[in-house]
């Protein structure tokens, strides 16, 4: 009884521990990621599994430097920028995070809506208008503490998929060699969608709001001082844990994903997912033994596409929010009142209106997902290249600089995304 008393202790004392890392780890497969990594394994099967195993360090030593920015200084990202660079490179920076964010929010929305039609028979603008209503009064009218215990127990949806994977019989042999040995065709289309799984895994919006949680954390553990943190190595340590174990159950979830796509839709000569429910598909094997399997498989999915949705949308209407309002001086945070913090909230208010509009331009849901990503691997490139000069500063960070091992993960992640983005161009102007 004691050991299992202790044991349950310490399960708790590392909940607790998990919180700015956990949520960017699972906004990270959101709508927009679920729907590129369906269509990577659809399309591809196994040729783009390499792309999980791969990314794992890179996104993480993003991430990574991200929130030890935010925890270090006090500040977010977009504040650091408007101190240390010109007025150009701040409005190139925000205005690169607010287009991409807006469009992933439009994006997302639609394909909650197109996923809650396959369990109710109701119109598609009347489904987004009541997400983005739910969504905003949840981020506008509760408080942060309350708030991010809603997000951590949302990131659970995410376990469809490696539930699946375990239930459908894989070609294991196969998948490993996948997972490990890069596979690389030097076509449009090829270059199109690993751009959109790099712009969908290593995302702007996840620079941003990891950095500024981290500041909302040290807010509300009491530990800024005249505007700086009280900051110890164990914080580091513990931001650090949080933040790895969120990317590993973030990559996992994708390879998953892409792997079930891969052996459900691909082999069965399914290789273009272009409705909600073809995405669907992908979760059969996980009910086949009922009577209703086609249904059930729905239902969870839908359940994975609307639960990612909620926790997503927030992240991304409110990295908008943090990035504007940290660049006009504004107050910022979500532990404030709508009459404290009119600005803040207005951003994210008129984010998710501009991206609920969006719907309603003749957009494919599923399409516009991709596209989401692909745009993401393209704003991604310049904004690293920031992180990287920022977290690498001594004048800035201190004694909690990157070190060498930080600062070549972070150039090889540069590198990486640039070279994807410039050879999916070249494809295009060939």
């Amino acid at each position: 009884m004691k050991i299992r008393t202790e044991t349950i202790a310490k399960i708790k004392g590392f909940w607790r521990i998990l919180g700015p890392g956990l949520v960017t780890g699972a906004a990270d497969d959101d709508p927009s990621g679920i729907a590129t990594y369906s269509q990577t394994g659809a399309q591809f099967g196994y040729g783009q599994l390499w792309t999980a195993l791969y990314m794992l360090p890179l996104m993480t030593a993003v991430q990574e430097a991200c929130a030890r920015i935010g925890l270090v200084t006090g500040k977010g990202i977009t504040t650091i920028v408007k101190e240390r660079y010109s007025g150009v490179v701040l409005y190139c920076v925000v205005g690169l995070v607010v287009i991409a964010n807006t469009i992933n929010i439009g994006a997302d929305l639609g394909a909650m809506a197109s996923a809650a039609q396959l369990l109710v028979n109701a119109p598609f603008i009347v489904l987004t208008l009541l997400f983005t209503t739910v969504i905003l009064l949840l981020e506008v009218f509760t408080n942060y503490k309350v708030y991010s215990k809603i997000l951590k127990w949302l990131a659970v949806t995410l376990m469809a998929y490696p539930i699946t994977l375990f239930i459908v019989h894989q070609p294991w042999a196969t998948i490993f060699k996948a997972s490990v040995i890069p596979h690389v065709e030097f076509s449009f289309a090829f270059l199109f969608i690993i751009t959109g799984v790099l712009g969908t895994t290593i995302s702007p919006y996840m620079f941003f709001w990891e950095a500024s949680q981290e500041v909302e954390e040290d807010k509300e553990k009491h530990l800024l001082t005249e505007g700086k943190p009280l900051i110890s190595w164990m914080s580091v340590h513990k931001m650090r844990l949080d933040n790895t174990f969120g990317m590993i159950f973030s990559e996992f979830a994708t390879w998953s994903i892409i792997v079930v796509a891969a052996t459900v839709l691909h082999n069965s000569g399914v290789h273009d997912v272009k409705t909600a429910a073809d995405a669907a598909k992908a979760l059969e094997p996980l009910v086949h033994s009922f009577p209703h399997a086609g249904f059930l498989s729905k239902l969870i999915f839908s359940i994975g596409i609307i639960g990612l949705g909620l926790l997503a949308i927030p992240v991304l209407s409110g990295s908008a929010a943090y990035s504007v309002s940290e660049a006009f001086g504004w107050k910022a945070s979500l532990n404030l009142k709508l009459k404290k913090a009119p600005g803040f909230y207005g951003v994210i208010i008129a984010a998710s209106v501009v991206g609920l509009i969006l719907n309603f331009i003749g957009v494919d849901p599923l399409k516009a997902l991709v596209f989401a990503a692909v745009l993401n691997g393209v704003a991604a490139v310049p904004l690293l290249f920031l992180i990287l000069k920022i977290a690498s500063d001594e004048k800035i960070m201190g004694e909690f600089k990157s070190k060498w091992l930080s600062k070549t993960i972070l150039w090889i992640t540069f590198i990486a995304m640039a070279a994807a983005a410039i050879a999916m161009f070249y494809t295009i102007l060939k």
